[in-house]
């Protein structure tokens, strides 16, 4: 069995938002004691994921041929230790016959873009089928003899984010293979809001397969019912779904995600950064990558000498980084606040850094951003505020389509 202790984040969770509460100042006694009832009736309820409430799965998979979409995210809680949902069901009776792993494989160790080969599990000698190496969408002779598959892999929110582009191919297989889904649902961590440039379908891509801003603010079970409702799959199949859903979350929950859900957000304020930074996946600028601050920093060697410098090296989820051992120049965000928004500020002061001899965009900017529109406005120079409120009209109809879907406030 994989079982690991640690630090239980929901006591950081209860400081984080006792610390907000009183921090916001109160006008008058009869507020300081609307809030205090707030804050008591918050703190004592514990956000529950899918996977965390068993009762209400495990008979559905009892005697069943199981097949799990499955990552080192995918753990369930008890008291301040947690095992592998694999090891869980397993120790259950239930019938596992094969794991299917997303990008960055099973354990979570490849690098981004980084091809993950089939294999077989060394502690539970389950077969691994890799959906980012030969195939992204399971074969029906892999389906073969399986009655149900279960997804329970911790997403970003972000539309460049592959888990849900595996997600879609998940269920398009399935319901091609009259095969339910059960999705254990988790928080998003970027839940919060719903911002940035929305994807046109001529540049559908795995990095991004669906006519839905950047960050999309919905959880995978809310996504998936959006992808089955709105006829995303192939031929207009529909997937026979069940969402297993959170139990005390809304989309202004914080929570503190306490496994790195890829080598390259290792922490909450990489993830928050993650739809503002991830621009520079497709452009010529370090995004930290290299470093032990991916996602909180950005640079370059030939920006402006700076107070902030750093220099890339291979490490854990970067074996070829940006800039591999030259001192890049840049700015560090770690101690920045919150975002609530797409923060366009950070893509157009590189660009505006790197002289015109060097080639600030590359071959993947726009599958990153969904359009050829930025990257003309960046080239134009539009203000940060012209390029936001470009997007809002379209926010603004997703917004539409995603209150339908949505299960939690």
């Amino acid at each position: 069995m994989i079982s690991m202790s640690f630090k239980n984040t929901y006591f950081l969770l209860v400081f984080l938002l006792f610390f907000s509460l009183i921090s916001c100042g109160q006008t008058n006694t009869s507020n300081n004691k609307l809030n205090s009832e707030k804050t008591s009736e918050v703190l004592s309820r514990e956000i529950l994921t899918g996977a965390q409430q068993t009762k209400l799965y495990i008979n559905l998979l009892k005697n069943k041929n199981i097949a799990i979409v499955a990552n080192q995210t995918s753990i369930i809680f008890n008291k301040g230790n947690y095992t592998h949902l694999i090891d869980s069901l397993l120790s259950g009776g239930i019938k596992i016959k094969k794991v299917f792993s997303p990008e960055h494989g099973f354990r979570g160790k490849a690098d981004a873009s980084e091809e993950v080969l089939d294999g077989l599990d060394s502690k539970t000698n389950l077969p691994i089928v890799s959906l980012y190496g030969n195939y992204k969408k399971p074969t029906a002779d892999q389906l073969k003899e399986i009655d149900i598959v279960v997804f329970d892999i911790q997403d970003v929110g972000v539309r460049f984010y592959t888990y849900i582009s595996t997600l879609h191919y998940v269920m398009e297989a399935c319901a091609e293979n009259d095969i339910p889904v059960i999705i254990l649902d988790r928080p998003n961590p970027n839940g919060h809001y719903v911002d940035g440039p929305t994807l046109k379908m001529e540049h559908k891509s795995f990095v991004g397969m669906h006519p839905v801003p950047l960050v999309f603010g919905m959880t995978i079970g809310e996504y998936a019912q959006m992808i089955n409702g709105e006829n995303w799959l192939k031929n207009n199949v529909k997937c026979d779904l069940t969402v297993i859903p959170l139990k005390n979350y809304t989309h202004q929950s914080l929570y503190s995600l306490p496994i790195r859900p890829s080598p390259n957000l290792p922490n909450d304020k990489a993830i928050n950064l993650y739809p503002s930074l991830g621009f520079f996946e497709g452009t010529t600028i370090n995004a930290g990558r290299g470093t032990e601050n991916q996602f909180q920093q950005y640079g370059a060697p030939f920006f402006p000498k700076s107070d902030f410098s750093y220099t890339p090296h291979p490490n854990f989820g970067s074996k070829y980084p940006k800039h591999n051992g030259e001192l890049c120049n840049g700015v560090d965000l770690k101690n920045n606040e919150r975002l609530n928004f797409v923060n366009i500020e950070y893509l157009l002061d590189a660009f505006n850094k790197t002289p015109k001899t060097e080639k600030f965009f590359g071959a993947t900017f726009t599958i990153h951003a969904g359009n050829t529109k930025l990257e003309n406005q960046i080239k134009n120079g539009l203000s940060p505020k012209e390029i936001h409120d470009s997007w809002q009209p379209k926010v603004e109809e997703f917004k539409k389509i995603r209150s339908k879907y949505l299960i939690y406030n």
